[in-house]
């Protein structure tokens, strides 16, 4: 008679085959694993398709000058400059790459980064499933490094969802995507690292960026930055060369303003308030008893301008907008390039030693008052170039506006400017007509400066102009 217990050890063995089996065969789920299809991976899926690669192409042109190496002294480097470098430079083509966004799929529009497309002369777009498209700029903003780009397609397009960057949470948890050196649809993760920040570059200050410590890195600018969920919440941008673990985003709730303005004019309206401020140095503080001794004195103001019909004064004092400290000129109008025209601005206001909250209602820079606004600010009044003038004047420049007036004490008056001078051109924009003239100066009008090509005769001078506004 056998003992029961003799067949125990063939039954574990049977057992353990049946669950080795069960638990290790190829193509199973190990029942003690984790998923591995994540929040970030159902994210990365559901936008990746939408995410382009950006090829453009520009034209660069570097001074060559066949005496620049003979060790001649400035004045004749300079003479050369004037006279001779636009028959002595060498052309030849860049690219730059970057990534983008498909935010609209009927109509083929995509959202990239200004530097991404600037001084572009050709614009490639591949999508991930390899369509290429050569595409058109609809608008450009350099001061929130915002482009909007359009393809054309005869099949659909795959489109982002935009979130809301109004609740982001320090500390949640976002998601990169992007072309970094050309690597394309790459995928870094991070955390939100912090809010409204400011980066300085070599020309401008950018400010209320999304901090990240996901790596972004050139090819990534231009690509969405996403929460958890796949919302877009910003667009990357690879604008600070210092960044190292750090990386930044525009909020995508300030980019949809810039979208709208770009995709109906192509180009921003920043905010027009109608208003003329200037530093509030110590003796003005302690004479109007401002708190903390911080603000703008409110100079002059515009009849029937957004800030009149507000109810703001002469001889306030602004000292923050939208919660935003205003501690000089320079601080007041950066502030407000942020916001567009419709945008409901709150300023902070000191008067009588009571504090005010103003809701102003921005509107466009109205184009009839440009020619007034240069004059107070610029200096200068100008007319249409004429053939009476040209001969009048022995002007031989076919276009331009001619200075007809200068505001005597004005910067243009202290250097000698006269009329008959032409201005030719105002920053980036060539003035030939004094419609130009009126843009130029409305495009110019938050800038700290101006530079003015101005001609005489046949001299041409760059000049720059600080603004008095």
């Amino acid at each position: 008679m056998s003992h029961p217990n003799v067949c125990y050890p063939k039954l574990l063995t049977v057992i353990f085959v049946i669950l080795s089996l069960t638990t290790f065969s190829p193509g199973k789920t190990c029942s003690a694993g984790f998923p591995r299809e994540n929040a970030v991976v159902k994210a990365v899926r559901k936008v990746n398709p939408a995410v382009v690669n950006i090829n453009s192409e520009y034209e660069v042109r570097e001074r060559s000058n066949p005496f620049f190496n003979f060790g001649l002294d400035p004045f004749f480097d300079s003479f050369f400059k004037d006279f001779f470098e636009p028959h002595y430079q060498r052309r030849y083509k860049g690219n730059s790459l970057g990534s983008g966004v498909i935010i609209d799929k009927r109509r083929g529009y995509i959202l990239t980064n200004e530097h991404v497309i600037a001084r572009s002369t050709k614009i490639r777009v591949v999508l991930q499933d390899e369509r290429e498209f050569e595409a058109e700029l609809v608008g450009a903003a350099p001061d929130f490094d915002l482009a909007v780009l359009k393809i054309a397609s005869g099949e659909p397009l795959p489109a982002i969802e935009m979130g809301n960057s109004g609740d982001l949470m320090i500390g949640e948890t976002v998601i990169a995507i992007g072309n970094p050196f050309g690597f394309s649809q790459t995928v870094t993760t991070g955390v939100i690292s912090a809010l409204n920040r400011a980066v300085q570059t070599e020309d401008r200050i950018y400010r209320d960026f999304i901090q990240t410590d996901a790596s972004i890195n050139p090819g990534n600018s231009g690509g969405p930055l996403l929460n958890i969920n796949g919302d877009l919440i910003g667009i990357n941008t690879a604008i600070y060369s210092k960044a190292q673990g750090i990386g930044f985003a525009i909020p995508i709730n300030k980019a949809r303003r810039v979208i709208d303005d770009l995709i109906k004019y192509g180009e921003v309206h920043i905010a027009w308030l109608g208003l003329f401020v200037q530093d509030l140095d110590p003796r003005l503080a302690r004479y109007y008893k401002v708190p903390g001794g911080q603000g703008v004195l409110i100079s002059d103001m515009t009849d029937r301008s957004p800030a009149q019909k507000a109810g703001l004064q002469r001889g306030d004092v602004v000292t923050a907008i939208g919660g935003r400290g205003v501690t000089s000129k320079e601080i007041y109008h950066a502030i407000i390039r942020d916001f567009t025209a419709g945008d409901v601005i709150p300023l902070e206001v000191w008067r009588d030693r009571t504090a005010h909250v103003m809701q102003v209602h921005s509107l466009t820079f109205p184009e009839a008052l440009a020619e007034e606004w240069a004059y107070k600010s610029l200096g200068v009044r100008v007319q249409e170039l004429s053939a009476v003038h040209r001969l009048r004047f022995r002007i031989p420049a076919k276009h331009g506006v001619m200075v007809t007036e200068l505001r005597p004490g004005s910067y243009l008056d202290r250097i000698g400017a006269r009329p008959g001078d032409v201005i030719r051109k105002i920053n980036e924009v060539v003035v030939k007509t004094q419609g130009d003239f009126k843009k130029a100066v409305i495009k110019c009008r938050q800038k700290e400066s101006a530079v003015l090509l101005i001609q005489r005769r046949n001299q041409q001078y760059y000049v720059t102009v600080k603004i008095e506004a």
